[in-house]
């Protein structure tokens, strides 16, 4: 899929430039990201570009492009600055395909109804958010970035791992991120973590706080099996 090929209703608003077209006047190296080079269009700054863009694309000094080509330049910027952005949200720690997909579109209708409200009603249309929700997703995949089982396998063994955590709960929780029920049993399987365990760890924090009763009551409502929690429950009452 061409992450160019989205809606024209997402292209800033141009500057009548005459028959003659635009030309490019200027590049220069970024000053807050020197990976990212600004482009000057008939003097003016017009949009910044990451390196490699910049060849792929062939954006040079002297060329003169028509408007349909300076359109797919500032679509061309606008994917590379959220692409980044996600990047580096992503590398903060392991993330879900839906987790990327809700953290894109809530940065895109944000600057569609804030930034650049003035300029239009709506700057990114649903069709336009999921095709490059899509390619970022894609890229990141492809650059082993971002995957489902990772991140699965990250949240099993680090989810309440002092606290402790029913497999039920977890199931409950990872199928909310979007993860698929293949990946959740095969992640779940691996895992060294056990309910007997999970519900040991609970019970050493609240069994202070709460008496048998309350005790298996909180338990069950952790996704824990009622024979399990009875069995633990009586077990820990006779060690007291």
């Amino acid at each position: 899929m061409d992450i160019y090929k989205l809606s024209d209703n997402i292209v800033d608003v141009l500057e009548d430039a005459g028959s003659s077209g635009y030309k490019i006047t200027d590049l220069k190296q970024g000053v807050k990201n020197p990976d990212r080079v600004n482009v000057y269009v008939n003097d003016k700054f017009s949009f910044s570009l990451d390196i490699s863009q910049v060849v792929d694309l062939n954006v040079k000094v002297g060329r003169v492009v028509s408007s349909e080509e300076l359109s797919k330049f500032k679509k061309a910027s606008e994917f590379g600055k959220l692409y980044q952005r996600t990047l580096e949200w992503v590398l903060l720690r392991p993330r879900s395909e839906k987790e990327c997909r809700d953290y894109i579109w809530r940065k895109l209708r944000k600057s569609s109804s804030d930034t650049l409200k003035a300029v239009r009603p709506s700057l990114w249309s649903s069709e336009d958010i999921s095709k490059l929700s899509l390619e970022i997703i894609e890229r990141l995949k492809d650059k082993k970035y971002l995957s489902d089982e990772n991140f699965a396998r990250y949240y099993v063994e680090n989810r309440f791992s002092k606290k402790g955590v029913s497999a039920k709960r977890l199931r409950i929780e990872l199928m909310k991120k979007g993860i698929s029920k293949d990946i959740i049993e095969r992640v779940l399987n691996e895992s060294s973590r056990n309910d007997e365990e999970e519900i040991a760890k609970i019970i050493a924090k609240k069994r202070a706080k709460y008496n048998d009763e309350k005790l298996i009551q909180y338990l069950l409502q952790q996704g824990f099996s009622y024979d399990l929690v009875r069995e633990q429950v009586l077990r820990s009452s006779e060690t007291d």
